[in-house]
């Protein structure tokens, strides 16, 4: 192809990025179950996992995109779990606790992949 991006990369970065997807949101799902227990520690602990994730997968594979596909995952479980269920169960309730758990994660995502990439000397001959 002529901008560099041949068939086998634009796959590898989609089955990457799928990956990272389902992985962040197992990660948001579980820690969003686990955001309340012995507060405010186990929102700390599910906020450090969940930026540990998304810094993980940006600097192994140097993509904002596949880093940006494991915070979308996280997020949009964390958001699937503050809807009230069917029988009026709310698993993220309207408090401090609750409002930092709705919006850290969204939050650090952010943060993580927009955050510069740093420079690699030049080598020169």
């Amino acid at each position: 192809m002529e901008n560099g991006w041949d068939r086998a990369t634009i796959l590898t970065a989609a089955l990457a990025s799928l990956f990272a997807l389902l992985i962040g949101g197992t990660v948001g799902f579980l820690a969003t179950f686990t955001h309340r227990h012995a507060a405010p520690w186990g929102l700390l602990a599910g906020l450090a996992v969940i930026a540990a994730l998304v810094a993980g997968f940006r600097l192994v594979f140097d993509s904002r995109a596949i880093a940006a596909a494991a915070g979308i995952g996280a997020v949009a479980a964390t958001a699937v779990l503050m809807l009230p269920g069917a029988g009026g169960t709310v698993f993220v309730v309207g408090d401090p606790l609750g409002y930092a758990w709705a919006l850290g994660p969204a939050l650090l995502t952010a943060a993580i992949v927009l955050w510069p990439r740093r420079r690699r000397p030049r080598m020169e001959t």
